[in-house]
């Protein structure tokens, strides 16, 4: 990837591991997001460091979410799920709690909108097992 010219590395990097941290916050932070920040730092990582970039590809926690973005714009079914229960908790959080009926309403119109383009996403091709059993036991 090329990065733009008015941007220096350093930025890129710099964003990279800001967002990469927000996304590890996320996977146990209810109501924080993981994968728009893993997404992010891959870009990101992309245009600023191939060793940062290289090692998201191969980790085995955020890899396979990456690189299904990469390729195809795809987002699996189990983080659409998780993305769309946080995303129920986070509006019944906020209408118990919010000062102002319409404050939960706008949240709540935000994250049905996320929501529909979310699974509105292709979702990856199934990628074959390594664990195919025999057929001739």
């Amino acid at each position: 990837m090329t990065p733009h010219p008015l941007i220096p590395r350093w930025a890129y990097i710099v964003f990279a591991w800001a967002m990469l941290a927000l996304g590890v916050i996320g996977v146990v932070l209810p109501g924080l997001p993981t994968t728009p920040f893993v997404l992010l730092a891959a870009w990101a990582a992309a245009r600023g460091s191939k060793r940062l970039h290289d090692w998201m590809h191969a980790n085995r926690t955020f890899g396979p979410m990456i690189r299904d973005w990469e390729a195809s714009g795809a987002v699996s079914r189990r983080a659409k799920w998780a993305a769309t229960i946080t995303m129920l908790a986070c509006a019944a959080l906020m209408f118990a709690t919010a000062p102002k009926w319409w404050m939960a309403a706008l949240g709540t119109a935000i994250m049905i909108l996320t929501g529909t383009w979310l699974w509105l996403r292709p979702e990856p091709s199934v990628r074959p097992s390594n664990n195919r059993r025999d057929s001739s036991s």
